[in-house]
């Protein structure tokens, strides 16, 4: 992940990772269990360890435990009249893929743990919720830190899973020393749960709780970006080449999401919101455009491929209603190009983020850093960058496509001076808050968490 570039620049790191293809699976058999020497992009050295899975295992890990139920359970997406439906093939991918690849990572860990003691181990997200447990019952005096990207609902909707499962979950970070969220909301909400599900005892004051017999604290501290990067690619060949290219087509009025097709991102209602705007203001038609630049996401699961062809249907519709001979109102492009993504951040009038839940979202950070246009950021409030960014931003309900619709149009109208201010506080913030400071937050908290526990011994 983007993060581990800052880490490894300032630390000596061994990452352990899947070993995802046939070749990282004969490296991994070559190094016969041990770590290879890795040099990162910014010439920083550093150690990976490979960890190889039974296929099967894994596909059930990933493809029904990890991205359809739990992806789905954390962003509120199920539709609980009709979905989910827990049958034995989830207690089979439950038991044979989510707790066996589990125990794999935790194998490695511990390995790593008896040549270097002392090493604090960072694990990230929901495919691990089970791992720290099993590492600590092997190494009580480990270092051990989680961080979660993602929301974390409330404790109702976790049980939705069946009694075990939940348990399992929660039990299994509870074994951590330290817990990280983006923002309080999900801060909270994950202290709750581990209060009505696994029985904890919890100081939301304090962020603190108490769980077999240990303190364990939950921090709030949202990732960021790196600006240097941002500023570089800004002005790199490719970028300014795509952006030429941009250029030659552009709109009057440029409104641009970057997301992956993900049901989460809310493509759908972003487009039926355009759609409103045009209906609404026919006035706007042949002189404002969208420009969607999707990239296609878990395509071999059948929500993410169905939701795909739902936003293909939806923008083909906006356009057969509105599109003339010189103007087609959604650019809709679904490809995984990062550097047109950079190269349309500089050009965007409007950025719309509207996701139904996202545990931060980058994009909202990474786009006003080299916008020249002075952009206006269009957020939902259940973004969780919201809890940050929303003193420069248009807070908009992701499910209120007429709020949406009128959002955007309040950003297409706004006076200059206030487009430019709102860009400035935006860029001002996402600089002074940068990746490296949120690496060095983890770590900090870790040190003050083990010093207090040595001090209390």
């Amino acid at each position: 992940m983007t993060a581990l570039r800052s880490l490894v620049a300032l630390h000596d790191v061994t990452w352990v990772a899947s070993a995802m293809t046939e070749e990282d699976r004969a490296v991994a058999g070559e190094a016969g269990g041990e770590a290879i020497e890795e040099i990162a992009r910014d010439g920083s050295p550093y150690r990976l360890k490979l960890v190889a899975h039974d296929e099967a295992a894994y596909d059930w890990f990933y493809n029904v435990v990890a991205n359809p139920t739990l992806w789905f359970l954390q962003h509120y997406l199920w539709d609980l009249a009709h979905s989910p439906n827990l049958d034995r093939g989830l207690h089979l991918a439950w038991d044979e893929g989510y707790v066996a690849v589990n125990a794999g990572f935790a194998d490695a860990v511990v390995a790593e743990l008896e040549a270097q003691p002392d090493a604090a181990v960072c694990f990230h997200d929901y495919h691990l919720y089970l791992a720290p447990r099993l590492v600590r019952a092997r190494a009580p005096e480990a270092a051990l830190s989680h961080f979660i990207h993602i929301p974390w609902p409330e404790p109702d909707y976790w049980r939705v899973l069946p009694e075990a499962i939940r348990l399992a979950l929660h039990d299994g970070l509870l074994a951590n020393d330290t817990i990280g969220f983006h923002t309080d909301r999900w801060r909270r909400n994950f202290l709750r749960s581990c209060a009505d599900i696994a029985g904890a005892e919890a100081n939301f004051e304090e962020g603190t709780a108490d769980y077999d017999g240990r303190r364990v604290f939950a921090t709030c501290h949202p990732i960021s970006v790196d600006p240097g990067e941002f500023d570089e690619l800004a002005e790199s060949s490719e970028v300014l080449e795509l952006e030429a290219q941009l250029l030659e087509k552009r709109p009057e009025r440029l409104v641009l999401r970057v997301d992956r097709t993900d049901p989460s991102k809310n493509v759908v209602r972003g487009f039926r919101a355009f759609e409103r705007l045009l209906e609404d203001h026919p006035e706007l038609h042949e002189k404002v455009g969208m420009l969607a630049l999707l990239d296609p996401t878990r395509q071999d699961i059948p929500e993410y491929a169905e939701y795909l062809g739902a936003i293909q249907r939806t923008a083909r519709s906006v356009n057969d209603h509105f599109q003339t001979e010189n103007w087609t109102p959604i650019d809709l492009r679904i490809a995984d190009n990062f550097l047109e993504s950079v190269a349309a951040y500089k050009q965007y009038d409007v950025l719309l983020v509207n996701a139904i839940f996202d545990g931060l979202n980058l994009v909202a950070k990474e786009a006003p850093l080299v916008n020249e246009r002075d952009g206006v950021l269009v957020l939902s409030e259940n973004a969780g960058a919201h809890a940050e960014l929303s003193e420069w931003a248009l807070t908009v309900n992701p499910f209120d496509i007429a709020g949406q619709a009128e959002a955007l149009r309040v950003a297409l109208e706004m006076s200059a001076e206030e487009r430019r201010e709102r860009l400035e506080g935006l860029r001002s913030h996402v600089r002074d808050h940068d990746l490296s400071g949120w690496v060095e937050a983890q770590l900090g908290d870790l040190d003050r968490v083990l010093a207090h526990a040595r001090a209390s011994r």
